[in-house]
């Protein structure tokens, strides 16, 4: 009975809330907004760790990276108004990513509502199309029950992220009420009628191609898969960023389908007969601009398995739709089994196309950088994590880079910039006895870099590359093939990168060439300090396989 319960304020409601959950790590940036929270986890300190951030927007790719590799709720803390502000970018990452994510939010008093108060904004209207659910507690005994439906929504179906808004008086009141226990992970299972059809639709196919992606995954889901495709001669490939879904190494795996894919690959996903895809939103950067797979009736039999209902016939009319979570999908599949020599011969001659596409090629300068990510590839741990940020830089790192298991991959599937550099200080928190590497472009990575003292106060030591060629290399490229030659707005002046490091107490180190990068590596690691390694690459090495002199004059003749 509540007459039996201690009365807390709730800012230690809302933070025994958390440990209810399971909550072991929170990430953010301390505000005045939510003080009695953090006096609430004062006391829950030896539970619950909250990570001080130096940025909003790098607390909230921490918190997202955290989601993704743990499958577990990534938890933000965020002061109102510039705090929720800075803090949207890892929401909006959560969101395109399937992360579950719950975001709190301080909020002025319930009295001062609606007056654009000191750092007011209506959340709701805010995060509305960027979150599952945005909430606000105005009632301090109805904490417990707002902070079980955030948890519960953000893991259901297609995880997603959650925000909920604290008002000062709530956070303040007191009440005296239980806590609720620990959230369920609710996934839809596939109906044996669906599972019957995909059956059939594959008994009939001639050339099927299995896709993956998408969030929601467990390690032995994706174990269970790739048993499944192996065993049926079926050639896999994965969506954007979500290369670690599916060994690398296996027979099996034909590549990944996102940007810079191999061309025989995407005119192989393209002549499909059935293309089982199975959590992948089948979004822009995925479906080549829409043109892979067309809207709003595709050329292959599209099977499409997806956790969210939503999802489904959203952009494109499935010949099949099957709701489900991706592990109830998969143990459903196990049965199904199929003697198809020709797929078997298929799946090889992609493989074979996959293998040639990957090897790198000679590019400009000292410093090759694909053989570079190569080394990486051959000599990092297995269950290394590798968190890479957006930009031309990550092209190389996705052709060359073999992910070997579940989880070793942290992307943003948005395509945010600076998300590297928190993302490895989030996996490095969470499993600091595994090998993390940060890989970050030399514009992506000054977006958030300011987190290498997160990294310092908190002992997350990995090793990061900042890859240097003085610009922003993505619009550069896009900039010459649009308007040759009218270069503007996208030349960078930047700081001695090693320097930087050694400024926060890290280990900093520069390399100009190849054959300099394993021994400035091997250092790194041993120095038992948040470490990086500038790579200086020439600016004309712009894609794996184009350099940029040559788009340029690419773009010259064809406007001649």
């Amino acid at each position: 009975m509540k007459s039996d319960l201690k009365t807390r304020h709730g800012g230690k409601i809302l933070a025994d809330a958390l440990v209810a959950q399971g909550v072991k790590l929170a990430f953010g940036v301390p505000g005045e907004s939510y003080l009695p929270v953090l006096d609430g986890m004062y006391d829950t300190r030896e539970r619950l760790s909250f990570v001080i951030c130096r940025q909003e927007g790098g607390a909230s790719y921490m918190a997202e990276a955290y989601g993704k590799l743990t499958g577990e709720p990534g938890v933000l803390f965020v002061t109102r108004g510039p705090g929720a502000t800075n803090g949207a970018i890892g929401v909006h990452t959560g969101l395109q990513d399937s992360t579950p994510m719950v975001v709190f939010i301080g909020q002025v008093p319930n009295e001062f509502a609606e007056r654009e108060a000191f750092q007011e904004i209506d959340y709701r209207r805010m995060y509305g199309q960027m979150a599952k659910w945005v909430g606000q507690i105005d009632r301090v005994e109805r904490i417990p029950e707002y902070v079980s439906h955030a948890f519960h929504t953000a893991c259901a179906g297609r995880p997603g992220p959650v925000v909920l808004a604290l008002p000062e008086d709530a956070l303040y009141g007191q009440a005296a009420v239980a806590d609720v226990p620990r959230y369920h992970k609710v996934r839809p299972a596939p109906s044996p009628q669906g599972i019957s059809e995909l059956n059939g639709l594959l008994q009939k196919a001639e050339k099927p191609f299995v896709l993956i992606g998408g969030g929601g995954w467990d390690r032995e889901a994706c174990l269970k898969l790739q048993k499944w495709v192996e065993a049926n001669g079926l050639a896999a490939g994965t969506s954007f960023r979500c290369q670690d879904l599916f060994d690398n190494r296996s027979p099996n795996y034909a590549g990944d389908v996102g940007i810079g894919i191999n061309p025989k690959l995407a005119e192989r996903v393209k002549e499909a007969d059935v293309l089982l895809v199975i959590g992948a939103r089948l979004g822009e950067m995925t479906t080549g601009a829409y043109s892979l797979v067309e809207a709003p009736l595709p050329r292959q039999t599209l099977v499409h398995v997806h956790g969210g209902a939503e999802e489904l016939g959203r952009v494109y009319r499935p010949s099949l739709a099957i709701n489900s979570g991706m592990a109830q999908f998969v143990d459903a599949l196990s049965p199904l089994s199929f003697s198809k020599p020709g797929w078997k011969a298929d799946t090889e001659a992609l493989r074979k196309d996959y293998l040639q596409w990957t090897e790198p090629r000679p590019m400009p300068g000292k410093l090759q950088y694909g053989e570079v990510i190569r080394w990486l590839s051959d000599n990092l741990p297995q269950d290394a994590i590798v968190a890479g940020g957006a930009g031309n830089f990550a092209g190389w790192l996705h052709r060359h880079f073999r992910y070997k298991g579940f989880r070793t991959q942290l992307g943003s599937t948005n395509g945010s910039m600076g998300y590297g550099y928190p993302a490895a200080v989030a996996a490095k928190l969470a499993e600091p006895k595994r090998t993390v590497l940060g890989l970050c472009g030399d514009g992506d990575f000054l977006m958030t870099g300011q987190e290498i003292a997160t990294a310092a106060q908190y002992g997350a030591n990995f090793v990061a590359l900042v890859v240097n060629n003085g610009i922003y290399g993505t619009i550069r490229m896009h900039q010459e093939r649009e308007y040759p030659g009218r270069v503007f707005g996208t030349d960078l002046k930047n700081p001695d990168f090693a320097a930087y490091a050694r400024a926060f107490g890290g280990h900093g180190e520069t390399v100009e060439r190849t054959e300099d990068f394993a021994p400035a590596f091997e250092r790194a690691s041993r120095s038992g300090k948040p470490a990086l390694i500038e790579l200086k690459i020439d600016p004309d090495a712009i894609t794996p396989t184009m350099t940029l002199s040559a788009i340029r004059e690419k773009a010259l003749t064809s406007k001649r």
